[in-house]
């Protein structure tokens, strides 16, 4: 079970004010009280503590890093390059469907993943 908190300041500290939650894995940050409803964006962090669990908490955020800092080598600018993440694809295509993490298959985030050219 994950461990919600809200914290405006840390958030921004370790996000650069880039995001409104964030999955430290048992963690979940976010900015603010009334997100603790949002069930989208639970949703979302959820499934990349998800992935933190298959991969190990280490090794995600190095594959995490690495494949940001491949597709800014490829061109792609920085929200680009955020969103082509194959983490944050999956979680991205599956944060409205609350079934999703019943029936994940293991290691679901590098299926049919397609690189930029």
């Amino acid at each position: 079970m994950e461990i919600l908190i809200v914290n405006k300041k840390l958030l921004s500290l370790l996000t650069r004010n880039f995001a409104s939650g964030i999955a430290l894995y048992p963690f979940i940050l976010l900015e603010d009280k009334a997100q603790l409803a949002d069930s989208t964006l639970l949703n979302h962090e959820r499934i990349h503590l998800r992935q933190q669990l298959e991969l190990g908490i280490i090794p995600f955020y190095l594959i995490y890093l690495s494949h940001y800092l491949l597709l800014r080598a490829k061109g792609l600018s920085a929200i680009n390059a955020y969103y082509a993440n194959v983490f944050e694809v999956e979680a991205y295509a599956q944060e409205k469907n609350r079934e999703y993490l019943q029936s994940r298959p293991f290691w679901a985030c590098f299926r049919k993943v397609k690189l930029p050219k």
